[in-house]
């Protein structure tokens, strides 16, 4: 009979909250049971246990993994503050683990859970939603079958916001553009912790603020328990071991209407395009000149079917890539292989964002594995 996972739940009501749907998800996977739910706010853990339909909730999540014997821990706030020490105490209990990007504030503390989950054969799987659209293996498809030609570049933005435009941005959305960047240059979904072809070799990047470098006057206390911050304009550029050239840019207050929010592949004889998203729209467009507008080509759909085909997958968006997610971690853990979107992955997307702070603060292109495991900003000049 397929084993039953016991699954607890860690939410901080106030404080990142349970992240995109990642307390409803288990309710629709038959192998798994909510036991129990975590939260220091009481009337969001009295919420939660309603909602999820636990059995038992906890005010503390030390004293849940004590007094449950969990098989799977869903870390669901999106502030990452806390990641570190939750993530290492569910793998201290043996429990395998969903958590929420952004994955940690530091490269020490990434280091750190993937130890402790490599020690105790553990899982993790991080929620880089873009990683289970299926139409990210037709786009890989297309790439290998060379139906853009030879990929030459991979150009993204965040959101630029009012708000989050810059630094900000970077860590909490670029999140996302930086794992489907690698997951794009890369080829095959990784499966093992070794590197690939794919990986970033190098980093150079400039932070500015009003247009200027910034410095250690400029860096603040960043949102959502990012830690130390700075930076209203980002612009990055990466060197993948297989010759890519990435490139990311935020800038605060530029984002238009509607968002860029997502990344192109360039080719030798086209283009994909992806918005940012589970079964969000993305388009191929067989053209050299990489301009409909002069050759006359049309930008055709991407959907889960192939190219130029209605979408018969319907859903919301966050459902869809959670209840994939979990799957494809049940079955990661039961053939002992890693998930799609690892810690290894998570930890390479926290890189190329810690990458862009070392490189301006060093003033020039930083080697990839960065041998500064610590928050770069917290090492600027004035």
């Amino acid at each position: 009979m397929a084993k039953t996972y016991r699954v607890g739940i860690i939410g901080r009501t106030g404080k990142g909250n349970y992240g995109h749907g990642l307390d409803t998800v288990w309710s629709h996977v038959p192998q798994c049971e909510v036991v129990a739910v975590a939260d220091d706010n009481a009337a969001g853990r009295a919420k939660a246990k309603e909602k999820t339909g636990a059995k038992r909730a906890y005010a503390d999540y030390r004293e849940m993994l004590d007094k449950e014997k969990l098989d799977i821990v869903a870390i669901c706030q999106r502030w990452l503050d806390k990641h570190h020490e939750m993530a290492l105490a569910a793998a201290d209990h043996g429990c395998h683990i969903y958590m929420e990007k952004p994955f940690t504030p530091t490269l020490k503390e990434a280091d750190e859970i993937i130890h402790a989950c490599e020690m105790r054969h553990l899982k993790l799987q991080i929620a880089h939603g873009n990683r289970f659209t299926p139409q990210l293996e037709i786009a890989r498809k297309l790439i290998a079958a060379g139906e853009i030609g030879d990929v030459l570049e991979i150009r993204a933005r965040g959101k630029e916001d009012a708000r989050r435009g810059g630094g900000e941005d970077l860590w909490v959305l670029g999140t996302h553009m930086l794992d489907l960047m690698r997951a794009l240059a890369g080829g095959d979904v990784p499966m093992k912790a070794e590197p690939r072809a794919g990986d970033v070799l190098e980093c150079f990047a400039t932070v500015t603020e009003k247009g200027k470098p910034v410095t250690a006057a400029n860096v603040v206390d960043g949102n959502e328990g990012i830690g130390p911050l700075a930076g209203d304009g980002i612009d990055a550029v990466y060197r993948f071991g297989n010759g890519i050239t990435g490139f990311f840019a935020s800038h605060r207050g530029m984002g238009g209407s509607p968002s860029r929010f997502g990344l192109k592949v360039y080719g030798t004889k086209g283009v994909i395009e992806f918005q940012s998203g589970y079964l969000r729209t993305a388009y191929l467009l067989r053209d050299p000149s990489w301009s409909p507008g002069r050759s006359g080509k049309k930008w055709l759909p991407i959907s889960s079917a192939g190219v130029d085909q209605p979408e018969p997958i319907k859903g919301e968006s966050h459902a869809g890539a959670n209840l994939d997610a979990v799957h494809d971690l049940i079955d990661a853990i039961e053939k002992d292989r890693q998930p799609k979107s690892s810690m290894y992955d998570a930890r390479a997307a926290t890189e190329m964002i810690v990458g862009v702070f070392e490189s301006h603060r060093l003033g020039g292109p930083v080697s990839f594995p960065l041998k500064n495991r610590r928050n770069p900003l917290t090492m600027l000049e004035s």
